[in-house]
């Protein structure tokens, strides 16, 4: 068995960023960009734990003063590789080089059950129309060129490399990117708020990448807990095959230890339940699809749950109340809390969806509303909000919901606009704050909301034009395209209803 050299060079950030790019060039023209994400990941998640696995049998091998079947010995490893599926086995083939990866990948993953199964997705490795043998060669020759040992990337470096390529990838794709990724600083904000604790559970019931999960991991460490007392409290579940598989690498490139990432559909099937009721968790954080067409209404008109009791059953075409309601039905019912990011639509949509606003309101779930800036998400350019709910809200904000007007935090880019780290801290702020601002945030009673007929929408509490003395034109266009935006979904709520009643064309 070669074995790792004893002493690799450490890789930096910079050095490991532009190997796992250089990868990634490489498929470039045989392969759909929107797709190099399925053959990356698997690629490098396999030379990092063969070279880890090689790295523990040599310091294995040194403690015991050469004894090679005790090197062998499960207990060394973090993972089992069996005979044969090595990157040096796949990398000594000259031809059929797609089945001999399939080969080894589902011999790790069967030897792995708990922890491995189904990682590695279902691309199409024996495809040689869109991978060849040589080109495949290219690629395993390019990543053999680095040890990924513990010893050369820690998994501080391997995590942060890996959070770079998924951006990369995201950037490249970019309207595909909505599926799976959302933009950091949004993530770092909805978890900024929910401000989970070590020891607490949090679950993303829509985890695409994971990104959600990581970011609790990071603001533990920020606020000087220790991250280790989130290992086995990390829930997530993800439809899409290859994404959750990519989630769970991203969780154990970073290190950690123990969490539960499920592929599964969470509306009609969802992964984490006792018994007869979901499982219930301290903070709930998610960014699902946006207004989600057949997400399976018809099961939740009986749901086995009780999720249609927040409220009663959202409309067919727009999942987004659907997933409110999973989330807060997922909260324990003392400390849970709940950030979701939705399409701005959903807080003045008529019909289904206001009967359900309605019952959160009245029961005093919802906290905070906070608008955010147009084109801030990978493949649409809506403006969406974040909701904040808590199943017990403390006196301070109780019978009262804030309204944030984030529309002009933004910076403004080609493609997309961003929200930079300042804007989510203003945003961030100014919820702890909890106080009016002129222009920017109002607290309105319950009352109040009540009588906008449980209306949410952000400008009948807020509007950002009011108190200032000078927009730019900048502003201007910006606050422009976001009421024509508003202005083409009230008409298009105003046609369905006419279709509902028969006056329609």
């Amino acid at each position: 068995m070669a074995l790792i050299p004893e002493s690799p060079a450490p890789l930096s950030l910079a050095e490991l960023e532009n190997h796992l790019a250089g990868a990634a060039d490489l498929l470039r023209g045989t392969i759909d960009q929107s797709d190099f994400k399925a053959y990356i990941f698997p690629l490098m998640f396999f030379k990092r734990i063969s070279d880890v696995y090689l790295e523990e049998y040599r310091d294995a091998l040194a403690d015991s003063g050469g004894d090679h079947e005790f090197a062998a010995f499960a207990e060394n490893h973090r993972f089992a590789i069996p005979e044969g599926c090595l990157w040096a086995d796949v990398r000594s083939r000259t031809e059929n080089v797609g089945q001999a990866l399939v080969t080894s990948f589902r011999g790790i993953e069967k030897a792995n059950p708990l922890t491995l199964y189904g990682i590695f997705g279902n691309a199409s490795w024996t495809n040689k129309d869109k991978l060849s043998d040589a080109r495949l060669l290219d690629l395993i020759e390019h990543f053999s060129t680095r040890p990924l040992t513990n010893a050369a990337v820690s998994p501080d470096v391997f995590g942060q490399a890996y959070e770079y390529l998924i951006k990369r990838f995201a950037d490249q794709s970019n309207k595909k990117a909505g599926e799976y990724y959302t933009p950091r600083s949004i993530v770092r904000l909805l978890v900024d708020i929910l401000a989970p604790q070590e020891g607490e559970t949090v679950y993303d019931p829509a985890c695409g990448t994971g990104g959600m999960l990581i970011e609790v991991i990071e603001h533990v460490k920020r606020n000087g807990g220790r991250p280790q007392l989130l290992w086995g409290k990390l829930f997530g579940q993800e439809k899409v095959l290859a994404t959750s598989g990519i989630a769970r690498m991203n969780m154990l490139l970073h290190g950690v230890e123990d969490f539960d990432i499920v592929r599964g559909d969470t509306l009609r099937d969802p992964a984490f339940f006792d018994r007869d009721h979901l499982a219930q968790f301290d903070c709930v954080i998610a960014n699902p699809p946006f207004s989600l067409k057949n997400w399976g209404e018809s099961e939740w008109a009986a749901d086995r749950w009780g999720r249609n009791a927040l409220g009663g059953l959202p409309p067919k075409g727009y999942a987004d109340w659907a997933w409110v309601q999973h989330m807060t039905a997922s909260a324990t019912s003392r400390t849970g809390r709940v950030a979701v990011v939705l399409p701005q639509g959903a807080l003045f949509r008529h019909g289904a969806e206001a009967r359900i606003r309605r019952h959160f309101i009245e029961a005093d779930k919802i906290e905070a509303v906070i608008g955010l800036a147009p084109n801030l998400f990978y493949g649409t350019g809506l403006a969406a909000c974040v909701l904040v709910l808590r199943q017990h809200k403390p006196a301070t904000t109780k019978d009262k919901v804030l309204f944030l007007n984030g529309e002009m935090l933004f910076n403004r880019g080609r493609n997309q606009n961003t929200l930079d780290p300042e804007h989510a801290e203003t945003l961030l702020k100014a919820y702890q704050a909890f106080v009016d601002e002129p222009g920017f945030a109002h607290v309105a009673s319950l009352s109040d909301v009540a009588a906008n007929d449980f209306n949410l929408n952000i400008p009948l509490y807020v509007d950002p034009t009011d108190d200032r003395d000078g927009s730019t034109l900048e502003e201007s266009l910006a606050g422009l395209e976001q009421a024509q935006r508003l202005a083409s979904a009230a008409r298009a709520d105003l046609e369905a209803e006419l279709v509902k009643w028969g006056l329609g064309t």
